[in-house]
């Protein structure tokens, strides 16, 4: 993991009330209060986030969206500015989720919109990159996850790509019964790295790449042992404050070693 600071991020997605967020907050802070070696960042619906902003503020995990819009304010019903998140306290925001990208048709022009105006305000974007199973039985899979990190990351600066976390997400092994081992992870992530040194040069070492693929307490371990995974991008095991937490100090545990503490 070089020197790059290690992520564990949890995706919500559409799950979770206020008083859900709100007690799950109380039980999993408790759990992680001391973890440091990382940075935990939860990434909550937006309904949550006040809410979560009240019991997490000034703790070790930092607040996350999971979308936002590229437009400052104006007339673009049901959209979220980024100065909205940052009212409400947030430092993450995930950007060209595979969902967003498969089920609502977003585009790689548009999240690099989105990922120039979260680095314009402040907010960490965190981009997920990704082939689906078609591309991946081409044998496209490589050119088609530097492709999409080329084209979000159009007309970015290199001191502003020093700031971005990249999330790698296997489609292809989401819902269908295959698997992704801790290999495949880590032959896609040394994609993404040499892609962006391709961008910015030697600066790509310091670039925190996650991988979200079914993720659970019980590998993480074995895939921050890979030289190119600094992190994961957690769905489902990330719902449970207790199986998260545990998730957490795992991943921790591992950069304690790596990092020779």
């Amino acid at each position: 993991m070089a020197n790059r600071r290690s992520v564990i991020a949890g995706n919500w997605k559409m799950f979770k009330t206020v008083n859900e967020a709100e007690d799950y907050a109380v039980k999993f802070l408790e759990e992680v209060k001391d973890v440091t070696d990382l940075d935990i960042v939860l990434c909550a619906p937006f309904t949550a986030l006040n809410p979560l902003k009240n019991e997490l503020e000034e703790s070790v995990v930092h607040l996350g969206a999971q979308n936002m819009s590229w437009a400052d304010q104006g007339a673009y019903t049901g959209e979220i500015s980024a100065q909205m998140l940052l009212d409400v306290a947030c430092t993450y925001v995930i950007l060209g989720h595979s969902e967003r990208r498969e089920m609502f048709g977003e585009k790689d022009e548009e999240i690099n919109k989105k990922v120039q105006k979260a680095l314009a305000t402040g907010l960490t974007p965190i981009l997920c990159v990704g082939e689906n199973l078609n591309v991946r039985e081409e044998g496209k899979a490589a050119e088609r996850v530097s492709s999409q990190v080329v084209h979000a990351l159009s007309s970015i600066s290199k001191e502003d790509l020093s700031r971005i976390v990249i999330a790698y997400e296997p489609i292809w092994a989401i819902g269908t019964g295959k698997t992704a081992s801790s290999k495949d992870a880590q032959d896609m992530c040394a994609t993404i790295r040499a892609t962006l040194n391709g961008l910015m040069g030697l600066g790509a070492e310091q670039v925190p790449i996650l991988y979200g693929g079914s993720v659970k307490a019980e590998n993480i371990a074995e895939l921050l042992t890979e030289p190119d995974i600094d992190g994961a991008l957690v769905g489902g095991a990330s719902l449970d404050p207790i199986s998260f937490a545990k998730l957490v100090h795992n991943a921790a545990s591992v950069v304690t070693q790596v990092e020779g503490r």
